[in-house]
């Protein structure tokens, strides 16, 4: 079986009604978020994401190519923000941020 064939959606049967419930948020659950950087002003949507908890990894490889001053300040931007609120962030690559809020810390190294 392919993995296609477990995406594709499950023929309704004549007569069958199908109801949509709400999921609901469970406990302990902590939202991964993908973002891309394209300008300086989506730092503002990217400091609210993590202010609310979510982990971001920010793709900045756009940015990066288009104009390396305006990637420098955002960056630095974030960076303050994830100071003041306890967060961490980190590069990985060259093509992603990784900005975590208080709860969440980047391991950088192996323990000993």
């Amino acid at each position: 079986m392919a993995i296609k064939d477990l995406l594709k959606k499950p023929k309704k049967e004549e007569g069958e009604e199908f109801v949509e419930i709400e999921q609901p948020v469970e406990e302990g659950k902590v939202n991964v978020r993908i973002e891309t950087l394209r300008d300086y002003i989506d730092t503002d949507r990217i400091q609210q994401l993590v202010r609310e908890g979510n982990v971001v990894f920010l793709k900045i490889k756009e940015l990066r190519n288009r104009d390396m001053s305006e990637l420098k300040r955002a960056v630095d931007k974030l960076k303050k923000t994830c100071t003041a609120m306890n967060g961490d962030m980190v590069g990985v690559d060259e093509d992603f941020l990784v900005i975590t809020p208080n709860f969440a810390r980047i391991f950088r190294g192996r323990v000993i």
